[in-house]
């Protein structure tokens, strides 16, 4: 009976684990103590979801943000294999939530199975990415410039550097990838393998993904041993949440993915703090496309098909979509025009992710056609449901364009426009005008990209990322991918957002000066015990001192 007894209550804490609470995480513990609740909702069903959520009381955030720094003093000198082992507990206990996680996803976001799916195993890749990045160490990137006591005039002294965490970071989860962007997604990941404890403040749109996401992350650092403290999840309804853990004192670093407006009210406010911080957040972006003539002449119409479906791809509701096409003006431009118009109304449209979400398309839409000389070509007509968006196709004179910046304002959802240009010279200027943007695509035969050479080289200085004859949406995850650029694409031009290369973020240079051997850190001593890659007297090598 007692082995029975024990049994059941295992399965009762097993189920009550994965149960969605409404509660916030303050480490390793459940906290309610605040007064305020909201519901998450499901816009396929156009209704309020059931799980009621507690927003995050301020005597909770400080309590979060006194135990992640208390977890920094001793997480940030924990080894890279014992980091490792954290990060790869973390994905396998997200996979282990199965399809209450899908589920719950779906419900709070109106994304189908399928994408939940893709987005849960990228998450796991992410983070089995860092785990095989810190267990390996090189990523530190140590430099030692041995001593030279003899040299003239001045002896020259020992001086090693490598990279260090910042400290606790804030993460802010993004309404357009509850997985990926959001609560276990690359910032976090990132930031826990540069040895950062974390605080997400978990999206209101998703919070019960997120409060699932936050169970698995927490059971992986009691399985591990973990430091209490080095995550907690908070919820929050609305800004104050966020605002309170900006402005924070013990808080080093903020990431976030989201709306210009939101990611720079963060920046500014990080800024005016006494001691200022470093805001990381990956905004609007338009995503220019370039369609040069001849490349149009020979594939239009497989082009306005691809396109058609970049632009509608998740609805609209990646950073990377296609917002505005350029072409010179002409019968191939307006044959590809009419193509594309065609191609776009054929596509079911889908279900935003919130009705605020749509509401704020239709809102985005109606000002954009609201400006003098923008054309409305094609819109979905049929008959749709709640929450459903009418993919668009518009048209503006290069001129009108250039003279109007409200035209270059990003619409986020299945909106593109298609600028006509006079010939290159205008379309380099266009361009040149451009605010800053993640991507940048050239359409192009081979040929014809070095005639354009001036288009090019002034797409690659507002952008982060250039493709050549393919699509910007869809972002592979991978050392070599820059998923940031130019303001307001990014505050920070100089890191990506995805890959292991993003851990960058979270760490700043460090150098001792004539240290004890045996009181530096393993990364940097001389029998180099970790066996990493390192600049030794400007030589890379792994070799002993």
């Amino acid at each position: 009976m007692q082995v029975v007894r024990s049994v059941i209550k295992k399965l009762k804490n097993k189920v009550k684990h994965y149960m969605i609470t409404g509660e916030n995480y303050i480490g390793t513990k459940r906290s309610a103590q605040g007064s305020k609740i909201f519901k998450t909702f499901d816009p396929v069903t156009n209704t309020e979801n059931e799980s009621e959520f507690y927003e995050a009381s301020t005597e909770e955030i400080e309590k979060a943000v006194a135990l992640a720094w208390k977890a920094f003093i001793c997480y940030q000198d924990y080894s890279g294999e014992r980091k490792s082992e954290f990060l790869n507990a973390i994905a396998d206990e997200i996979e282990a939530l199965g399809d209450e996680l899908i589920n719950t996803y779906c419900s709070e976001s109106g994304l189908p199975q399928g994408r939940a799916m893709g987005e849960r195993g990228r998450t796991m890749f992410q983070l089995r990415s860092f785990a095989d990045l810190v267990k390996k160490g090189d990523w530190v990137d140590a430099h030692i410039d041995t001593a030279q006591p003899d040299r003239a005039p001045l002896a020259k002294p020992d001086i090693r550097k490598m990279m260090i965490p910042l400290g606790p970071v804030v993460v802010f989860g993004a309404s357009n990838f509850p997985l990926a962007y959001s609560t276990a997604g690359g910032d976090t990941a990132a930031a826990l393998a540069a040895g950062c404890p974390v605080i997400v403040k978990s999206h209101p749109m998703h919070a019960g993904t997120g409060e699932l996401v936050a169970s698995a992350i927490i059971k992986a650092a009691e399985r591990t041993g973990m430091p209490e403290g080095v995550f907690s999840n908070l919820n929050s309804s609305g800004i104050e949440v966020g605002v309170q853990l900006v402005q924070h004192p013990k808080v080093k670093a903020v990431g976030f993915t989201g709306s210009i407006r939101g990611g720079r009210a963060l920046y500014d406010l990080a800024a005016k703090r006494e001691e200022p911080i470093p805001v990381f957040a990956e905004m609007g972006s338009v995503n220019p496309v370039v369609f040069l003539p001849e490349a149009l002449k020979e594939r239009g119409e497989a082009l306005a098909k691809t396109y058609a479906g970049s632009v509608t791809l998740g609805t609209g509701q990646f950073c990377t979509n296609p917002g505005l096409l350029f072409g010179i003006k002409g019968a191939t431009l307006d044959q590809f025009i009419k193509r594309l118009s065609e191609e776009i109304v054929m596509i079911e449209p889908g279900c935003m992710l919130h009705p605020n979400i749509i509401g704020a398309y239709n809102k985005n839409k109606g000002n954009a056609l609201a400006q003098k000389g923008l054309k409305l070509v094609s819109e979905y007509e049929q008959t749709i449901g709640d929450n459903i968006a009418r993919q668009a196709v518009t048209t503006v004179e290069g001129a009108v364009f250039l003279d109007n910046p409200a035209l270059h304002q990003e619409v986020f959802g299945p909106f593109t426009m298609v600028v006509q240009c006079q010939d290159k010279e205008q379309l380099e200027a266009i361009i040149l005008k451009l605010e800053g943007q993640l991507t940048g695509t050239l359409i192009a035969d081979s040929n014809e990209a070095n005639a354009f050479s001036g288009v090019v080289e002034a797409l690659r200085n507002r952008v982060g990322r250039i493709i050549f004859n393919g699509v910007p949406t869809g972002v592979e995850v991978c050392p070599s991918m820059v998923h940031g650029g130019p303001y307001p694409a990014s505050t920070d031009s100089r890191f990506s957002a995805v890959g292991i290369t993003s851990i960058n973020r979270w760490v700043r240079p460090f150098s001792y000066q004539d240290w004890p051997n045996e009181l530096l850190p393993a990364a940097l001593k001389n029998e180099n015990p970790l066996g990493i890659i390192r600049f030794v007297n400007n030589q890379l090598t792994t070799d002993t001192l």
